[in-house]
């Protein structure tokens, strides 16, 4: 079945879909050895193409795996820093893959990586708000903060969903908090939580829809049943 280019290069974990648009701009991107153009469309099982003279091919089996993602480690597949990523912690899983979404260095929990281009699109798309429940361990007077972290918010000019907020423990300046959010902006929740006076000592992810972290060891990832990636592409 033909389908464009840059849903391809994306699927195949060649390049995001935007990045691919540049690639075939750039000319870089070729079908049956003719540069292709913007817009053009392709069959991945009866045409040849290539990347930069490299063959692009979809994977056979779409590898979907759960991480505990630790503190000190970048949701990314390399670091211009020279820091710890989350890649080098699934390297023995023997496919590329990378994350579906991100956690701050200063964060850890559940994060879902794959080499399924096309869901990766869908689960990260801002259309398709998928709830996200933290544990957040934080300092500050939870008393006052609790009206402001229910109510809604503004974000980068962006009108945000009330967070379910339910309080764990309190006490003095200590409070435990599970908040659970539907956007996942880029440090979105200690954003929110600063915004309401708190002071976040830790953060952990550990529920992404009907997905839940469970007793995974830190550090440590598993493989997503066939039930749960049923889930995840139902979402």
């Amino acid at each position: 079945m033909e389908e464009r280019l840059q849903k391809i290069l994306s699927a195949a974990g060649a390049a995001s879909r935007r990045k691919a648009e540049e690639y075939i701009t750039q000319g870089r991107v070729r079908v049956n050895g003719r540069v292709a153009s913007l817009g053009d469309r392709a069959d991945p099982q009866r045409d040849e193409i290539t990347l930069d003279a490299q063959r692009v091919t979809l994977p056979q089996e779409h590898v979907y795996l759960m991480l505990h993602k630790p503190v000190g480690y970048v949701t990314t597949l390399s670091d211009e820093k020279g820091r710890r990523t989350v890649s080098d912690l699934v390297r023995d899983c023997g496919v590329r893959v990378w994350p579906v979404g991100r956690l701050d260095l200063n964060s850890e929990g559940l994060l879902l990586m794959t080499d399924d281009g096309a869901l990766t699109h869908k689960l990260i798309h801002p259309s398709h708000q998928v709830e996200k429940e933290y544990i957040v361990y934080t300092r500050g007077d939870g008393e006052k903060a609790l009206p402001v972290l229910r109510s809604p918010m503004t974000l980068d000019g962006q009108r945000l969903h009330p967070a379910k907020v339910e309080v764990k423990s309190g006490q003095g300046e200590e409070w435990t908090l599970s908040v659970t959010i539907h956007e996942g902006k880029n440090r979105q929740v200690r954003r929110m939580c600063a915004a309401a006076g708190l002071a976040v000592v830790r953060l952990q992810r550990i529920r992404e829809g009907k997905l839940t972290l469970g007793r995974l060891p830190v550090g440590k990832w598993r493989y997503l049943t066939a039930e749960e990636v049923r889930v995840l592409q139902e979402l």
